[in-house]
């Protein structure tokens, strides 16, 4: 492996939910310990499973590894940390300011830029406080922050007093407020992430389009604070001996290929490392060994899949929706468990029924062209595309003509950089956003991606659209707000979209938690590209599928619906396709 050649004081391995940051961190922490030194493995990802990769209880103290002499592990629980660090700025004006006060504060100190920085404030000490880490050789990282947090903390400026002003929005800046006696420490650990004699930054992603142009986005960005990652590892690609006769294999090895030999120019010169698809699971000292081997011992035969992991399909679910008549229909996610194409063969199966439908998305890269092709064929299925950069240039130059128009150059470099919130994307698209929720009141709309509920709240509470209507309308006057709309499960139906795997799952049930929270349930959970679902004969498929029973448990467990859609042989791009997968 090169990122482990002539390794760095820190290394950290960051990249998407679910493309095997944990597993890689731990052979990398297994490896070099085995080989003679003293590390500490240190894990941030909420979806932390180290304890269980080594068959121990660990937790948010450093603990000694029994089975690895010279490892020690910690795991931080970013929600724990997030949930602390709010009690640490709240807890002494609770009392003093009204309640309403209070639930406004707490939910400007609930999004992910807070969960990010609290985790950050963790093991800043790691990296800055040589004393905290003298007796290891090597400390690894499994996630790193990014380069919006790194920004954020290397700002200069009075965060406090800049919010206490009234001159930002706290959407970021809000966690950063009363931290002014920790700068210090934050400036030594962001020099240490920029020092590539002692941190090397290791980019993880999948061997499939959408993995690597996000990793390319991350590089991107983190370049422009200084720090520039070391190397670029592409996990679970298909080993050669995988099946030869199978379809499905052929058909994802081709993929694969493609994938890489296109990645982003920006990544090409950047040290690059493979691995294969391993069969199990990474649990245990022997399948963290084998992980970074060359060569991929595959079962010789296949695993019998139980029956009742597969649940109905999507167009059981389409039907439903198709009863409405109209509608609002969400596909919410993360990046990469393609949102984008569930919400295009949903489109396409009720234009094909017969209804008049708009298909619209909010993802920047504009997936939805590359899913429907050229033109759909379908006169009732109209199709466009909420521009996020334009929508989020418009909002920041009005923010920064009004708020920005009479601060000095440092509070206007604060403004600035708040506005590059990812909260700030959400808001701008909102407002866009907002026009569609109301066409839905005579078709179906269709929409990829959506904001959280964090972010509805965010509006709500800081007096945005839904409070203003509600304080200007007289009484008694009948009114509805697209917040509302949201709220009525008559008229939208959220669909969670994920992946048959533990970190996807978890992430997309801490977005149901979120939108729960704005008084928004959703309607349904829809898991992709399932093998236990596909007809591959490959016994090192069949043995992966055998292991989505318990993230696919995790679903049912939540679920009030549920489909599974298969990893298909062909990509589901274009009319025909897209309506197959859900007819």
């Amino acid at each position: 492996m090169n990122f482990l050649t002539e390794p760095t004081r820190f290394i950290f391995f960051t990249g998407k939910g679910g493309v095997g940051k944990t597993s890689i961190a731990c052979a990398t922490a297994l490896q070099l310990a085995e080989a003679g030194r003293r590390v500490l493995l240190v894990s941030t990802d909420p979806a932390s499973n180290v304890g269980q990769v080594f068959g121990q209880t660990i937790g948010n103290t450093i603990t000694p590894l029994t089975s690895v002499p010279g490892l020690d592990a910690l795991e931080i629980d970013p929600e724990q940390a997030a949930a602390e660090y709010r009690e640490r700025i709240i807890g002494p004006v609770r009392g003093l300011l009204p309640e309403p006060e209070i639930a406004s504060i707490t939910e400007q100190l609930s999004g992910s830029c807070t969960t990010e920085i609290a985790s950050f404030n963790e093991f800043t000490g790691l990296l800055a406080d040589p004393s905290l880490v003298a007796d290891y050789d090597n400390v690894i990282f499994d996630t790193a922050p990014t380069g919006h947090t790194i920004r954020l903390l290397k700002l200069p400026g009075d965060w406090t007093g800049f919010l206490d002003a009234g001159k930002g929005d706290a959407s970021c800046l809000g966690p950063l407020s009363g931290l002014e006696k920790q700068r210090k420490l934050y400036s030594g650990a962001v020099e240490a992430l920029a020092d590539p004699s002692m941190t090397r930054l290791v980019l993880v992603a999948r061997a499939q389009a959408s993995s690597l142009v996000e990793i390319a986005r991350t590089a991107e960005e983190l370049t422009t604070t200084g720090i520039k990652p070391s190397n670029v590892v592409i996990n679970g690609v298909l080993p050669t001996n995988a099946g030869a006769n199978d379809s499905l294999v052929l058909a994802i090895r081709d993929r694969e290929r493609a994938a890489v030999a296109d990645m982003p120019v920006s990544l090409a010169g950047v040290p690059r490392d493979i691995i294969e698809l391993k069969p199990e699971n990474m649990v245990g000292l022997a399948a963290l060994r084998s992980l970074f081997e060359g060569t991929t011992a595959v079962p010789s035969e296949a695993i019998a899949v139980p029956q009742e992991d597969i649940a109905p399909t999507l167009d059981a679910m389409v039907d439903e929706l198709a009863a409405d008549g109209h509608g609002l229909i969400l596909c919410m996610g993360k990046g990469g468990v393609g949102k984008t194409t569930i919400a295009s063969a949903i489109a396409t199966r009720l234009a094909e029924l017969g209804h008049d439908v708009h298909l619209t998305t909010t993802d920047p890269a504009g997936h939805l062209e590359n899913t429907m092709g050229d033109g759909c064929g379908l006169p009732s299925l109209s199709m466009s595309r909420v521009d996020p950069q334009r929508a989020v240039k418009e909002y920041r130059e009005h923010v920064m003509a009004t708020k920005g128009k009479n601060l000095d150059d440092a509070g206007r470099a604060l403004l600035a950089e708040d506005l590059m919130s990812p909260c700030t994307e959400e808001v701008a698209v909102f407002q866009q956003f907002s026009r569609l929720v109301n066409e839905a009141r005579r078709k179906f709309v269709v929409m990829d991606t959506a904001p959280t509920g964090h972010t509805l709240l965010l509006m709500d509470a800081a007096g945005s659209y839904h409070r203003e209507i509600e304080r200007n309308m007289p009484a008694g006057t009948l009114y509805t707000t697209p917040m509302m709309r949201l709220q009525d499960p008559d008229y939208t139906k959220i669909l969670l979209v994920t992946l048959p795997e533990t970190t996807p799952v978890l992430e997309a049930s801490i977005l149901e938690d979120d939108l729960k929270r704005a008084g928004i349930q959703p309607w349904a959970w829809v898991v992709n590209q399932s093998l236990t679902a596909s007809d591959t004969t490959s016994p090192l498929l069949r043995h992966r599928a055998s292991q989505e029973h318990g993230p696919l448990d995790a679903v049912r467990a939540r679920a009030r619906r549920l489909a599974i859609v298969p990893l298909l042989q062909e990509e589901p791009t274009g009319p025909r396709r897209l309506a197959m997968l859900a007819s």
